[in-house]
């Protein structure tokens, strides 16, 4: 199997991240660009088609300012598409979604800076107000000319939950929008984040932003059968609030109902702070939130962790297990597994 790790960047690398090969004891093996079929990075949020099972990415490289690449891995495991498509400034663009016809590209106004990382910073990004902020549309198959490119108001967004196309040919992505990001700071800085549903318009060209939730929130997660179509529920990660000394020092997870605009909170208690957690559908046809969320907690109190799995329909219910782990988790350690079959 396969652990997709985070996109890195630091003082000796001048490339993303690569995929890891472990074996079923998660003994690392090494290093494996999906047999050798990835020319370049990769990225901690690739995401799998539930029609087609291919998995498809937006991949890019600090050393390379000026273009960024749509990514798909085939069903036997080799990437048959690494398409180019060209950017400026060398912007982070962290995830990417799905729909039907499109993969959805978040050019935002955090771009690289050689002076921090000159300066040692190990995210040399910084907000870049003269960095036109765009979502990109490019169709499936299509190429740098086919991008249709929609202007948004300037933010920032690490982690979209899920995006669908609308019967009238809008395309809605709820996203978690950090209203800038990426100041003079040894790492990423924000001052409001909620969660937000942006309205894609491919004929005006222009983003709609609305408010879903106006608390702090990060990692959206959701069931991961219906990524790239209508869904209900989404579950994310509270954040503390501009106060707060460390961005993952809040107790609370959200599940949210989008039909009926209404939210659940899980509290995990004083000095236990959740990280991302993740849909596990209970059978293959289970409702869409009949499954377990099962996530890392850190607990400060004696620097140990635990990976605690909870009932979805009883999200704020004592959790179904915990698995105490002797040591702490970085907190925002996240990735994707993919099998190797």
């Amino acid at each position: 199997m396969f652990l997709v790790l985070p996109t890195t960047f630091g003082r000796s690398s001048k490339r993303g991240g690569y995929p890891v090969r472990i074996d079923e004891e998660l003994n690392t093996i090494a290093h494996d660009p999906f047999g050798g079929t990835l020319k370049g990075s990769f990225t901690a949020h690739p995401h799998l088609d539930p029609e087609t099972g291919e998995m498809h990415a937006v991949c890019y490289q600090g050393d390379q300012a000026t273009v960024i690449r749509h990514v798909v891995v085939g069903t036997d495991g080799k990437v048959r598409r690494e398409e180019p498509i060209t950017v400026n400034s060398g912007p982070s663009i962290h995830d990417c979604m799905i729909t039907k016809q499109y993969v959805i590209i978040m050019d935002m106004p955090l771009t690289f800076s050689m002076k921090m990382l000159i300066a040692g910073h190990a995210f040399p990004y910084k907000w870049n107000p003269d960095h036109k902020a765009r979502i990109g549309l490019l169709p499936r198959e299509g190429t740098n000319n086919d991008v249709i490119w929609c202007d948004i108001d300037p933010c920032y967004a690490f982690h979209p939950c899920n995006a669908y196309e609308t019967a009238d040919g809008k395309i809605i992505m709820d996203v978690c929008a950090h209203d800038s990001m990426g100041t003079e700071t040894s790492g990423p800085s924000s001052t409001k984040t909620p969660f937000e549903r942006w309205s894609i318009d491919p004929v005006a060209r222009r983003v709609t932003r609305s408010v879903i939730d106006n608390d702090d929130q990060e990692f959206p997660r959701q069931d991961e059968r219906l990524i790239g179509k209508p869904y209900r529920f989404a579950y994310t990660m509270a954040l503390p609030g501009v106060a707060a000394s460390h961005a993952f020092s809040s107790n609370r997870l959200f599940k949210h109902d989008l039909d009926t605009g209404t939210r659940e909170v899980h509290e995990f208690g004083p000095d236990r702070f959740p990280g991302e957690f993740a849909f596990i559908p209970k059978t293959p046809d289970a409702a869409e939130d009949d499954g377990w969320l099962m996530g890392y907690v850190v607990n400060m109190s004696n620097e140990t962790s635990e990976l605690v799995i909870l009932d979805a329909r009883n999200f704020s219910g004592e959790p179904q297990a915990v698995i105490h782990i002797p040591h702490r988790i970085p907190p925002g350690f996240h990735g994707n597994w993919v099998p190797t079959a």
